[in-house]
């Protein structure tokens, strides 16, 4: 074991699914060839069985799970729907069982209330515009609008006890949303593109076939919805392929709403100018860092803005991977496994820090940190690829080839082997400037949990 922490070999890298040990069908998300449900009450009480990730009341222990994903590979499929409503913040992590029956029942509320406010607001979105030449979608209509009797009818058939409950939460919602208002050009303008974009949604995922064709509709409503309530965001071109990867895996339009929104939360500014120009920046100065020459390549002549990485980094590269392995990769990303260790890194840096100048009565100022801590992970997995494809690249003489080279990765890559490339190039590059920050001074024989050296080698050792 002492061996596998050396810090001057390759690092441990961690385990990951085999794909060949499973079959297909366990490997997917289920075919579930009907509409989604508008709330998965079955689920609030419903178990983690990750081990020393749920306790006997139903907490999560957030950090277990979010290490678990990174460390494995991602979660099994049967436990995804679950795992992704704590991972994206629709249930709190520190809930019970019984108090996430309770919240349930309160967002369903709430977003139903939502939905009818913007729907009066603006009663000619509330039908998708058809123009009939599309038999699909006059299907998908046809099944969303069953999907909303049968809701009606299991809502009348509800108990005294539990109308009344519900009643008083929409009562509270009404109140909590009666000040919102909405300009009305701007939400009609969002629900036409939206009613441009939804149909364009991969249709050829079995969770759009046959009945579930009306899941197109329920993916409208959540994006107007969402639209109308974030308007410092609206709509942009992408969030239905996002909010569609949701929508797959909770198959529930109340959850699936609140844990998008939730998620959006922290990535909005990705799809706003400044926020993607920003993170393209970072890919370039990250590629600088790992291979110099292919960034000199890429930035000459008319490739200088690297805005063919912006699909890859807006989406999660959900199309360059085959479709269970890009759920599996933006659960993974998603866990910032990396990113929160790396603040047990930067304390133990300080620290450091502070025993190196207790040690050597040194009190100048320590040399500048050289780490950048806005080089996310999927920051590295997109130089993996990169560098995975570095004399394809080379060849490229524009940004037309350029956008023809990543045309040709759609649905070609290998999960498993980006990752451990994208650790390794992680790895090394902490490495590299772990040992520029310190100067070459590190105590030889420390190996206490505070230790930086330690922290850093922990971060690709199962524990």
């Amino acid at each position: 074991m002492e061996e596998d922490l050396r810090f001057d070999g390759k690092p441990p890298l961690t385990v990951r699914e085999d794909p060949g040990s499973m079959s297909r069908q366990q490997a997917e998300i289920p075919h579930r060839r009907r509409v989604a449900a508008v709330s998965a009450a079955a689920l609030s009480a419903s178990r983690l069985t990750l081990p020393g990730v749920m306790d006997a009341e139903g907490r999560v222990d957030e950090s277990r799970l979010r290490r678990h994903i990174f460390k494995n590979g991602g979660v099994s499929p049967s436990e995804r729907g679950l795992a992704w409503r704590f991972l994206f913040g629709m249930y709190p992590c520190s809930s019970t069982a019984l108090e996430r029956s309770l919240l349930r029942e309160q967002l369903l509320v709430r977003y139903q209330v939502m939905k009818r406010r913007w729907q009066q607001f603006l009663p000619s979105a509330v039908r998708m515009q058809l123009n009939g030449t599309d038999a699909e979608l006059l299907a998908a209509v046809r099944y969303f609008d069953q999907r909303e009797a049968q809701t009606q009818q299991q809502d009348q058939d509800q108990s005294e006890e539990v109308k009344d409950r519900l009643a008083f939460l929409e009562l509270q919602a009404q109140i909590l949303f009666e000040r919102i208002t909405f300009d009305l050009e701007e939400l009609r303008e969002a629900a036409r593109i939206i009613d441009k974009d939804v149909p364009r949604t991969n249709r050829d995922l079995s969770y759009y076939q046959e009945e579930g064709l009306g899941n197109l509709l329920v993916l409208r409503d959540i994006l107007i919805t969402y639209a109308a309530f974030h308007p410092e965001v609206s709509y942009a071109q992408g969030m239905n392929d996002l909010c569609s990867r949701f929508l797959e895996v909770l198959d529930s339009e109340v959850d699936t709403f609140w844990s998008f929104s939730s998620y959006m939360e922290k990535f909005s500014r990705d799809f706003m100018a400044d926020g993607l120009h920003r993170k393209i920046e970072l890919e370039a100065a990250l590629l600088k860092e790992l291979d110099p020459p292919l960034y000199a390549h890429l930035v000459k002549d008319n490739m200088e803005s690297f805005t063919f990485c912006h699909r890859w980094l807006l989406l999660g590269f959900q199309r360059e991977f085959e479709h269970s392995d890009a759920l599996r990769l933006f659960e993974i990303l998603s866990c910032d496994h990396l990113e929160l260790i790396s603040q047990q890194v930067d304390r133990a840096r300080y620290q450091e820090r502070l025993d190196q100048k207790h040690y050597t009565g040194d009190r100048s100022e320590s040399p500048q940190q050289t780490f950048n801590t806005d080089f996310t992970f999927e920051l590295f997995i997109c130089a993996a690829i990169l560098l995975d494809n570095r004399e394809s690249l080379l060849r490229c003489r524009d940004d037309v080839q350029l956008i023809q080279f990543t045309s040709s990765l759609q649905g070609k890559l290998d999960l498993n082997s980006t990752l451990e490339k994208a650790e390794s190039h992680f790895y090394n590059y902490c490495k590299r400037c772990a040992w520029d920050y310190m100067n070459g001074h590190c105590r030889e024989n420390s190996s206490k949990p505070e230790d930086f050296f330690y922290q850093l080698r922990s971060l690709f050792v199962l524990k």
